[in-house]
């Protein structure tokens, strides 16, 4: 994916060529300004090369495999623009360093005059190599790409999928899905509509094998029945002349115009019932561009199969299917079934049972990976050294020679992702298998990496979250978890899918995983993810030009790291979260072109005033340290785009996390976006208003009389969207009477007592944040009429009253909170009722009650909660809980368990007569 590298420099020197301007305006020097005009014409000449290259490159992705000489032109194609890469990353610092007083401005502009000239003739040199490299191209023709020029490019399938050849045995898992298929398909066939069915999910989970089965058992009931399978760069030509042919249209399929092809094919099907299936669809236009071709006084039946979810919702009311990876149970007897196929009763050696476990456990539940190692099995020896030779070599990462249709199958989802999404899912490979990946943490590594550049009116972290969507619509990313508004909070990328990533990321140079067990001579990767504590190989492996460096192992001497940091100092990226140190290697304060520095959830007690020579420095993630206050010098960074900074509350309910203290002078970091979390005092409150464009915002420790300046800085954060306010303890009053919110806050945070007669202000200007969402109050102090209030936020997904309530009956009036999904309630004393009103809550899905203990009955009208999911009644009382737990009597029934029979998950606690049990 030559390419991918190519995109990134192009926008690096897009970026360096924009200074252009900027950098004349500042020299001082007759020389400089000579030596940087020469310097910027290399520049110049190097992107439009690269542009006009870039398309190329694209095509010839997919031959590099099958033409030796055009894989041998690519890989020094990217060694070449890392070359470049480098170049421009030492001069954009260069050009940035204005520090020091008039004298040693001087000084540095002299010296700078000589860096510019060795620049310029290094990229000189890379520009003619790269001349060289594509005369040496045209003298040896690329005979792939002119094969194929103009075609139509068909991706591979199995053999048994491309021939239409479907076995019972390979439907495993999915049989439930067959028979709601055929019933969509077959039911009320004498109904003149059409309809939609599409089936959709991560490649190779089995897709095309299930619509296969279902075409060939009800394709007999329609009048006439065809399968296309859509190239992913199909024509709209070509498709008319395949429906046309798989229907067995007479007509002259060669000769005929389109709109007479056309014509036929709708008046052929005419009165008829027929059965269309549309495999491997790309995207949503392929049925847009067709559907007018079809009768509407016939009965038409169309299943789309896609891995991507944007055609799944092509979908006639709820007839969208996502397939998922098989269940383990499932998966065995996949496995048992291939690599057993030619024994009789299909059953593993107890002497290869544990080999057969690890090999389906790597395959994670993907079909199509399953069926391909047993049946590599099913060659060898049934003996438990070659299945070990087996699994060494896909240890190895070897999927090409494990599980070559694997391999085939996935290539083609990387071929038809744009460059910069290319990157983003190799980057996403370098983390350990099966790590649930968090959305903000992978974000920021994108941006600070580069690889997310801004687009139209969006920000980088809109684009950013556009492309994670947007992998997970390709079925190349796993959601694992989504937070209260069904937004993307963590993802995965299946192992399968992972192990083929890392191939292309290590063949591409982009990066390697370090486990400890080899070396990486010879390679140059540009990222390292380390997932061993043993750093000795690693530390002599002589790498060098490394972009960044991520660290998943808890105890890890970074002592060991000190080789690599020196020998690359253009590193970007450095994430050591979880890892157990207490310092950091002083080497890190010389990596001028560091971004991202993780040291989340470490053991970092202090950070040196060294740290303003990481003048790229644009995040900083020191949540959760031991950190109690920043450096002075970390005003200077006038790139932080993020600052988190916190220490471990030390268990207190009203500070789970305690802030950390600023250095005068914050107001300077002006492009911050996230400031997490302040130590309150007068003199950082006022001077934090001056950050206009802060996002999120986070401050403890407020006392009473920092009110006035925290209400005025806060007012003045126009695009805040995230607030959290914490008092210094539970009896501290906050009087935010004159809080001013922005309009686009949706998630707050107020920990610490509200004044009683401050509470309607407060709740008032609460209701006016159209896009409040999330909203936790901890030791407010609030009564009935207060709650009362709060039935006014609309909006709200998520509340959590934290030792909040103090009155005795809780009611929810018909039509109060129609949005919220979540709803906690925490240690309320005098809590003794609950009431639901038909038609409130109606989207709730979890509720929780924990410490109420006068809670003796459950909420009435909870029957009403039809959504419900998920109910827990933590140390409520004792009579509710043993009401829960009490056995009916013969013929009896338990009213209680009656009305929340439809919840799914109850659990019940109270820890002093040791019971914890799950109802249901």
């Amino acid at each position: 994916m030559a390419e991918a590298v190519v995109g990134l420099l192009i926008g690096k020197l897009g970026a360096a060529l924009a200074a252009e301007a900027a950098a004349f305006g500042v020299s001082v020097v007759f020389k400089e300004a000579s030596a940087l005009r020469g310097l910027f014409g290399e520049i110049r000449e190097a992107k439009e090369e690269l542009e006009s290259m870039q398309a190329y490159l694209q095509g010839a992705e997919r031959f590099k495999d099958t033409d030796e000489t055009t894989g041998v032109f690519i890989k020094r194609i990217r060694g070449l623009a890392f070359e470049m890469e480098d170049v421009i990353d030492e001069f954009t610092y260069k050009l940035e360093d204005r520090h020091g007083g008039f004298a040693a401005k001087m000084k540095k502009r002299i010296k700078h005059v000589d860096i510019w000239c060795r620049l310029a003739l290094k990229l000189q040199g890379i520009r003619g190599r790269l001349r060289h490299a594509k005369q040496m191209k045209k003298d040896y023709m690329l005979t792939e790409m002119e094969r194929y020029n103009g075609a139509s490019l068909t991706h591979a399938k199995p053999a048994t999928q491309a021939f239409g050849f479907t076995r019972e045995d390979d439907l495993v898992g999915v049989e439930e899905n067959r028979e709601k298929m055929i019933q969509w398909l077959t039911g009320d066939l004498e109904e003149q509509r059409s309809r939609i069915s599409t089936v959709w999910g991560m490649p190779g989970v089995g897709k095309t094998t299930l619509v296969s089965h279902v075409y060939n058992a009800v394709k007999v009931e329609f009048d006439a029945a065809a399968w296309i399978t859509v190239s992913k760069s199909f024509s709209f030509e070509n498709l008319l002349k395949k429906i046309a042919r798989e229907f067995g249209i007479p007509v002259d399929i060669a000769n005929v115009e389109m709109r007479s092809l056309g014509k036929a094919i709708h008046n052929y099907l005419r009165g008829k019932s027929y059965i269309l299936i549309l495999d491997d669809v790309w995207i949503a236009d392929v049925w847009t561009e067709i559907r007018n071709l079809f009768p509407t006084d016939s009965i038409g039946r169309y299943v789309i199969t896609s891995r991507n979810h944007e055609v799944s919702l092509l979908a006639t009311g709820n007839g969208a299917i996502h397939l998922e990876p098989l269940q383990a149970h499932h998966s065995w007897l996949l496995f048992c079934r291939e690599a057993f196929w030619n024994d009789t009763v299909k059953e593993c050696p107890i002497e290869l049972r544990n080999l057969a476990e690890r090999f389906i456990k790597k395959c994670n539940g993907l079909p199509i990976a399953i069926a391909c190692i047993g049946r590599l099995l099913s060659r060898k020896h049934p003996i438990p050294t070659e299945w070990g030779n087996v699994y060494m070599e896909l240890e190895l990462h070897s999927v090409k020679n494990v599980m070559p249709d694997v391999d085939m199958v996935l290539k083609v989802s990387l071929e038809d992702l744009p460059y910069d999404l290319k990157n983003c899912f190799l980057h996403c490979a370098l983390f350990p298998e099966d790590y649930s990946i968090k959305r903000r943490r992978i974000m920021r590594h994108w941006i600070a990496a580069g690889l997310v550049k801004e687009k139209e009116n969006k920000t980088l972290e809109e684009v950013a979250e556009g492309y994670l969507n947007e992998l997970v619509n390709r079925s190349l990313l796993q959601v694992v978890e989504r937070n209260y508004m069904g937004r993307l909070k963590c993802c995965r990328v299946h192992d399968v899918i992972r192990l083929l990533a890392l191939n292309k990321a290590g063949e591409e140079c982009f990066g390697r995983v370090y486990d400890g067990s080899r070396t990486f001579s010879g390679e140059h990767p540009r990222r390292i993810s380390i997932h061993s504590e043993n750093l000795d190989q690693l530390s002599r492996s002589g790498l060098t030009h490394l972009r960044a460096i991520h660290v998943f192992n808890r105890y890890i001497n970074t002592d060991w790291l000190r080789p690599i940091l020196i020998s690359s100092n253009l590193l970007s990226t450095l994430d050591l979260q979880f890892a157990r140190i207490e310092m950091l290697p002083v080497e890190v304060f010389n990596l001028f072109n560091l971004r991202y520095l993780g040291l989340r959830n470490t053991d970092i007690k202090s950070l040196p005033e060294e740290i303003r020579r990481l003048q790229n420095l644009e995040v900083l993630d020191a949540y959760n340290t031991k950190l109690s206050y920043l450096p002075n010098n970390m005003v200077k960074l006038q790139k932080l785009r993020y600052l988190f900074a916190c220490t471990d509350g030390g268990g207190s309910e009203i500070k789970p996390f305690g802030g950390v203290k600023l250095p005068s002078g914050i107001h300077r970091l002006t492009s911050l976006h996230a400031l997490q979390c302040v130590k309150a005092n007068t003199e950082i409150l006022r001077e934090v208003g001056a950050l206009t464009e802060l996002r999120t915002f986070g401050v403890s420790d407020v006392k009473s009389e920092h009110s006035a300046d925290l209400s005025n800085a806060i007012t003045k954060m126009n695009h805040l969207i995230h607030l959290e306010i914490t008092s210094i303890g539970e009896e501290e009053v906050l009087h935010l009477e004159g809080l001013c919110l922005p309009p686009t806050l949706s998630k707050l945070g107020l920990e610490g007592r509200l004044e009683k007669a401050s509470m309607p202000q407060v709740v008032s200007s609460l209701s006016r944040l159209h896009n409040l969402t999330w909203l936790q109050l901890s030791f407010s102090k609030m009564d009935e009429e207060s709650f009362s209030r709060l039935l006014g936020l609309r909006g709200l997904c998520f509340l959590q009253l934290l030792n909040t309530f103090e009155g005795e009956n809780m009611h929810f009036s018909s039509g109060s909170f129609p949005k919220l999904r979540f709803l906690s309630v925490w240690t309320a004393p005098e809590l003794n009722q609950v009431e639901i009103e038909e038609g409130a809550l109606e989207s709730l899905v979890e509720l929780v009650f924990v410490d109420c203990p006068e809670l003796m009955f459950l909420p009435h009208g909870i029957e009403h909660l039809r959504a419900l999911e998920k109910l827990h009644l933590i140390e409520t009382s004792e009579e509710l809980i043993e009401k829960l737990l009490q056995e009916p009597e013969p013929n009896e029934c338990n009213e209680d368990l009656m009305k929340i029979r439809h919840i799914k998950e109850i659990i019940v606690q109270l820890s002093r007569e040791g019971i914890r049990e799950r109802i249901r």
